[in-house]
């Protein structure tokens, strides 16, 4: 996995330096936060990277507190992240578990799998994109780039990001859980592409399955 990660960084880095993806910018510009993390992802789901970073700060602006979130009304939230995808629900939902927070929580975001997958809206790959880019706990949350990537990569051989990640905790050393999600997807928006990836740069493809089938 070592040599993986640092092929992907290298083949990034000589086709042009890639942008932060929208977690790690979260985290730097919340300075690691829980709760602003928490409800950045959850508002992240079917939305592009720069539109979640600019809505997320707009939210973050107006509601400084999870007390304060709990208790917005939906319509003013919505007037905010009106610009992303499923605004009507998101906003709905990010109050919702702002309340829970407030109330069942004292304000504090758990740090454990189970008991985030509890709250409404958070599945697996949120939960663990918090237990990431919040508490810096081993996780590997499974988007549909690095779902996507470890099938083409031949590192796993899965229907669903779920059992993506199941197997990936088995085969890759935890030292190298926290690295996987940021430089994967990041590895999928700029060169292992849906369609027409990048394998003419890729410094990884002698070792990629899909490669290795689809080059001839």
């Amino acid at each position: 996995m070592k040599n993986i990660l640092k092929g992907m960084i290298e083949t990034m880095n000589a086709v042009k330096p890639p942008r932060m993806t929208a977690l790690r910018q979260l985290h730097d510009v919340e300075n690691g936060d829980p709760f602003n993390i928490l409800i950045g992802t959850i508002l992240s789901a079917r939305t592009k990277d720069e539109n979640t970073t600019k809505v997320a700060g707009k939210l973050f602006a107006k509601y400084k507190s999870v007390k304060a979130l709990a208790n917005a009304k939906v319509r003013d939230v919505e007037k905010i992240i009106r610009s992303i995808g499923f605004y009507h629900v998101k906003a709905k939902r990010i109050i919702e578990v702002a309340s829970i927070i407030n109330t069942k929580f004292n304000g504090k975001v758990p740090d454990d799998l189970d008991t985030l997958i509890t709250l409404p809206g958070v599945g697996r790959k949120t939960a663990n994109c918090v237990l990431v880019y919040a508490f810096e706990k081993p996780a590997i949350p499974v988007d549909v780039h690095v779902h996507r990537i470890s099938n083409r990569l031949g590192l796993v051989d899965t229907k669903t990001p779920e059992e993506t990640e199941f197997e990936l905790m088995k085969k890759v050393p935890q030292r190298y859980w926290l690295e996987i999600n940021d430089t994967f997807v990041m590895f999928g928006q700029n060169i292992c592409k849906p369609i027409s990836p990048m394998c003419n740069v890729c410094k990884i493809k002698k070792i990629c399955k899909y490669y290795k089938t689809n080059a001839s």
